[in-house]
């Protein structure tokens, strides 16, 4: 499938990446080949496959939360470069 060089611009903008003009006649016929395999793909019978997230059939292994002992604040702020009496102060990281 051919791919116009409006879109892989528009492609490019929407990743917020830049290309030159040797690197968008590439991703073109990229671009291309993958819509290409993807029309090969859809041809695929897929009646009776059950769909998947993954395919190994594993499932996330977590512990229980459990309540254990605590440190006193003064020891989790004792190597603070700055801090106030119950917090660590860091710098403004957002303007409002």
């Amino acid at each position: 499938m051919l791919i116009d060089k409006k879109t892989v611009d528009y492609v490019a903008g929407l990743s917020r990446i830049q290309l030159d003009e040797s690197q968008t006649e590439l991703m073109q016929t990229e671009l291309g080949k993958i819509l290409d395999y993807m029309k090969i793909l859809q041809n695929v019978n897929t009646e009776g496959v059950e769909p998947l997230s993954h395919v190994f059939s594993m499932t996330n292994v977590t512990r229980p939360d459990e309540v254990t002992g605590h440190f006193k604040r003064e020891h989790l702020l004792a190597n603070a470069p700055d801090r106030t009496d119950e917090a660590f102060v860091v710098p403004k990281a957002v303007d409002v």
